[in-house]
């Protein structure tokens, strides 16, 4: 039944080889290790002996974290464990963790069958009897506890529950109330799920819970399993350290090499000294070749649309500033008359930034809802991207400002990577829907920097 599961899924729901990689290991792991047994300790030691890079799982239970590269499809990726996991009678009991508002209400929407992205699409044994999905916003009803036989209290008789749940729904003010008695069942929600003796714990951007308080509360539901999943495993502040508990690495070098991404590009002036005119100046010409090349972009987007019939792509381009008064400036001399014409008034979004370096929820929704919105074409962001969002129709960035370290980080570069189309349209440079597939940096002033180095930054990729 495993290895039949196993390849059902990897079918079923397509998986793409990063996937089915990740999938295997902990289908390995499952049939080798007893993760269920109650004893840490000795589930590291089983594993270290076919994982030696596992140093550590970092929690009071075992935790291993599968470091994707954005846009390779780490949600997709938890529909197969899950799947996996309750095919092969591991589990009916999943709690997934989103870091913020935004990334939560994507998630219910993955999970659930009507959405267009929806995860578990394939799953026959979800075809009748989908998984319930309880929330932050529906569990106080009694929705997601069972029977005394057993069976699920939800007039569909859903064998399989999924808690999805914002970290602060948990943690801090909100966790208060999940911790509350609730006489429906004789206690706590909180403690109702710490007591389930198959809880598996999946934990999207993972980076996010290594602050102690949300880590104290995610020990505190006391998971058989918890399965990470990030694009950067590092924690993050200022002193920020390599996670210790990486199965599995599919970096941003090898997800380029295969095709899973946009391929990066940096385009400067041919013969430009970039100290031949004024930092104010330079920025102009910078932002004057973004919008050239991102109507070339738009041009080559249409022309695809109408020849394939796929939907029509709006691409827009990324402005990164330095900070607020230099985003407020940039947007008056972008939106004034003597920037074509004025052609871009009311065409601009900007978006801060918190000043702690997280992105606001506001900031977030704002940035996602771009791939729905045909009016904006350009974005003007203030601080260093987050994760939280990242769409398909962004072709253009403008780092003004930025080092070329700064340029080259997953949290830039990532933003604009994912695929419209879910797969790369192209065969390369020469294939004339190439521009499809690419996403450009405008940097003049950073380019010998950058293409020295991208190499030594991103794992072996070049840009050029």
């Amino acid at each position: 039944m495993t290895d039949r599961a196993l390849r059902a899924i990897v079918q079923r729901l397509s998986l793409r080889p990063p996937q089915a990689a990740s999938l295997e290991i902990l289908a390995e792991l499952l049939g080798r290790v007893d993760l269920a047994g109650g004893d840490p300790a000795a589930a590291l030691a089983e594993i270290q002996a076919l994982y030696p890079q596992v140093e550590d799982f970092e929690r009071d239970f075992p935790s291993l974290c599968f470091a994707l590269a954005t846009g390779v499809g780490k949600t997709r990726l938890m529909g197969a464990f899950i799947a996996y996991l309750y095919l092969t009678g591991k589990s009916r009991h999943f709690f997934v963790l989103a870091p913020n508002t935004t990334i939560y209400r994507k998630l219910i929407g993955d999970f659930t069958p009507e959405h267009p992205k929806y995860v578990l699409k394939g799953i026959a044994e979800f075809a009748q009897h989908p998984p319930l999905i309880i929330t932050g916003e529906n569990y106080d009803s009694g929705r997601g506890t069972r029977f005394d036989d057993g069976r699920s209290t939800d007039l569909l008789g859903s064998d399989v529950h999924i808690n999805i749940f914002n970290i602060d729904k948990i943690n801090k003010k909100e966790g208060a109330k999940m911790r509350r008695l609730q006489e429906t069942i004789g206690e706590s929600y909180y403690e109702y799920l710490a007591k389930l003796d198959d809880l598996v714990l999946i934990m999207d951007e993972a980076h996010r819970y290594r602050a102690s308080a949300g880590a104290k509360a995610i020990d505190g539901l006391n998971p058989i399993l918890g399965l990470e999943l990030t694009a950067t495993p590092k924690t993050v502040g200022t002193r920020s350290t390599d996670f210790r508990n990486v199965i599995y690495r599919y970096d941003l070098g090898q997800a380029m090499v295969d095709g899973f991404v946009k391929e990066p590009a940096v385009a400067t002036r041919k013969d430009f000294d970039p100290k031949s005119v004024s930092e104010e100046r330079l920025e102009q010409i910078k932002l004057e070749d973004a919008v050239h090349y991102h109507d070339h972009v738009a041009v080559e987007l249409d022309r695809y649309h109408r020849v394939s019939g796929r939907p029509k792509v709006h691409p827009f381009i990324l402005v990164v500033a330095q900070d607020t008064e230099h985003a407020r400036r940039l947007r008056t001399h972008i939106e004034s008359e003597a920037f074509f014409k004025g052609r871009f008034k009311d065409k601009v979004a900007e978006v801060h930034s918190a000043l702690r370096g997280e992105e606001t929820e506001e900031a977030t929704e704002r940035l996602v809802s771009l791939e729905r919105d045909n009016r904006t074409e350009i974005v003007i962001h203030v601080n260093k991207l987050k994760e939280g969002w990242d769409v398909t129709n962004l072709y253009t960035i403008v780092p003004l400002r930025a080092s070329a370290s700064d340029i080259l980080t997953e949290q830039t570069l990532g933003r604009g990577l994912r695929l419209p189309y879910g797969e790369r349209v192209s065969r390369g440079d020469d294939d004339e829907f190439a521009a499809v597939d690419r996403l450009t940096v405008i940097a003049h002033d950073r380019f010998d920097e950058i293409i020295r180095v991208a190499s030594v930054e991103i794992n072996g990729f070049v840009v050029v």
